[in-house]
């Protein structure tokens, strides 16, 4: 047998003793191990069943839950002349940039635009005020921006490039508030992409409809009044007056054509509008808005005890070693000699 086998030979000899001495200092505080963990399994599960137990408000862990909505945003794969153009027009330039929508024709994201608005000062802080986040928060010091920061938390968007859909997201221990937070969000983001007249077909729909409803009841006023100047034919006495109410009857029955007419031209546009929407995708349309979640989001309590179970395992095993190791160095003459002349070189 040469050097290197007899070397090899020491080596597995000594790998084998280092193994069987691992072993040997874990079965000496395997007491220690299994009590430290037993008792963090036992804490854990005490500890998520009194956070169930008490109210929400209360709880150290409460249970969570997540309000979505869905929105579909149609990103134009083409250049951005048509939403930099648009926004231009509507006086939001500075706007577009700030999104990163490049006026001089790079690619233009309405999603970008729709996370931009969801994020911005002016959306959170209607929010806040309208649910009193800075009291139900409890915030003290920087009100405003603080509160702002707390939402940013709560509420989330993701966007889907393949399907275009929009996710709008919050988190809280109410899910009636969180549903209520997350629909006034999404009504105010659908208002924004109005104002900014983005979908020109959704803004002429609207019009229609005010316009529509407008000539409608002036239609159903011209009949009643001239029903009322019919009734007045019948039931006067004397023929002095009937000219008179015969004249503005003729008059209001021409006025009554001509709101007819008008009438009648609107719905026309107004259906040939709803053909024009049905064949093109729509800028920002909601698909669905966010209802009462049944189902908490988080925590995961099955999860955090499986996670402190191996924290306390993995503790107790590091510790065993450690107790070990200061045992060796106190039994061991020429380590704890090598402690004391080093106590007393700093002494």
């Amino acid at each position: 047998m040469d050097q290197s086998e007899i070397k090899q030979e020491f080596q597995g000899n000594d790998d084998e003793i280092s193994l069987i001495d691992l072993i040997a200092v874990l079965w000496r505080y395997k007491v220690m191990i299994i009590t430290i963990t037993a008792v963090a399994i036992v804490t854990i599960v005490i500890v998520s069943i009194v956070s169930l137990v008490l109210p929400p408000e209360k709880s150290f862990l409460p249970n969570e839950y997540t309000a979505s909505a869905q929105m579909l945003i149609n990103d134009p794969a083409s250049s951005s002349s048509g939403l930099a153009s648009q926004l231009s027009a509507s006086g939001l330039g500075g706007l577009a940039s700030m999104v990163g929508v490049d006026l001089g024709g790079g690619g233009s994201s309405y999603s970008s635009l729709a996370t931009y608005l969801v994020y911005s000062n002016s959306i959170l802080d209607m929010v806040v005020a309208e649910f009193n986040l800075i009291e139900k928060f409890e915030i003290e010091e920087s009100p405003k921006t603080n509160s702002r920061e707390a939402l940013k938390e709560l509420l989330t968007c993701v966007f889907d490039e393949e399907t275009g859909v929009f996710t709008l997201s919050f988190t809280d221990i109410d899910p009636v508030f969180a549903q209520e937070v997350v629909n006034f969000v999404v009504r105010i983001l659908e208002q924004r992409f109005l104002d900014m007249g983005l979908d020109k077909n959704q803004l002429s729909k609207i019009n229609l409809e005010q316009n529509i409803d407008t000539s409608y009841k002036e239609i159903i006023r011209l009949h009643e009044q001239i029903q009322q100047l019919e009734f007045s034919v019948s039931n006067v006495y004397s023929s002095a007056g009937t000219p008179s109410i015969m004249r503005d009857t003729a008059l209001l029955k021409t006025e009554l054509a001509v709101q007819e007419n008008v009438y009648g031209q609107l719905k026309a546009q107004y259906e040939m509008l709803k053909v024009t929407m049905a064949s093109e995708q729509p800028v920002f349309q909601i698909l669905e808005y966010a209802e009462v979640p049944d189902r908490k989001s988080g925590p995961s309590r099955g999860m955090l005890c499986v996670i402190v179970t191996f924290a306390a395992g993995f503790f107790s095993v590091f510790l065993a070693f450690l107790l070990n190791a200061i045992k060796n160095v106190k039994n061991d003459p020429v380590a704890m000699k090598k402690l004391s002349s080093g106590k007393k070189k700093r002494g």
